[in-house]
C-alpha cells in the first residue's frame, strides 16, 4: 500500500507539473506580467479603479469586493461560490470570458501557463 502511495505521489509531482508550479511561481516575474493588468486593476491598495482592487483577491468570494459595480454575471458566481483560490483564477486569468460568461472584465486572458502561476505568487504577496 505504501509503495503506491509513493509511486502516486512521484507521478503526480512529474506528470502534472502546472500542479507543482501552482505553489511555486515567481512573484517578481508575476509583477512584470501584472503590469498587463495596471491598467484596470489596483494591488498595492484597497482602491477601485475600472476593476475592482486585487488586494488581498485570493479567498475573496467572487463579486463582492465593496464599492465596485459587478456584472451580474460575476455577482451569480460568488452566490453560486466562487471563491477566488489558486485554481479559480488560474482558469479565470487564461480565459475571463469563458470562465464567466457575461463578465465585464475585456482583458482577453493570459495564454502562457507560467505567466499566470507567477501573476498569482504576485497576487499572494498583497494580502489585505
Amino acid at each position: 500500500m505504501r509503495v503506491a502511495v509513493v509511486a502516486l505521489s512521484f507521478s503526480a509531482l512529474f506528470l502534472c507539473p502546472a500542479a507543482s508550479q501552482a505553489q511555486e511561481g515567481d512573484a517578481e516575474a508575476g509583477a512584470t506580467v501584472f503590469k498587463k493588468c495596471a491598467t484596470c486593476h489596483v494591488i498595492d491598495k484597497d482602491q477601485n479603479k475600472v476593476g475592482p482592487s486585487l488586494m488581498g483577491v485570493l479567498g475573496r468570494t467572487a463579486g463582492t469586493h465593496a464599492d465596485f459595480k459587478y456584472s451580474k454575471a460575476m455577482i451569480e458566481a460568488g452566490k453560486e461560490g466562487l471563491v477566488w483560490d489558486e485554481a479559480a483564477l488560474h482558469e479565470y486569468l487564461r480565459d475571463p470570458k469563458a470562465k464567466i460568461k457575461g463578465t465585464k472584465m475585456v482583458f482577453p486572458g493570459l495564454k502562457k501557463d507560467e505567466e499566470i502561476v507567477n501573476v498569482i505568487a504576485y497576487l499572494k504577496q498583497h494580502p489585505k
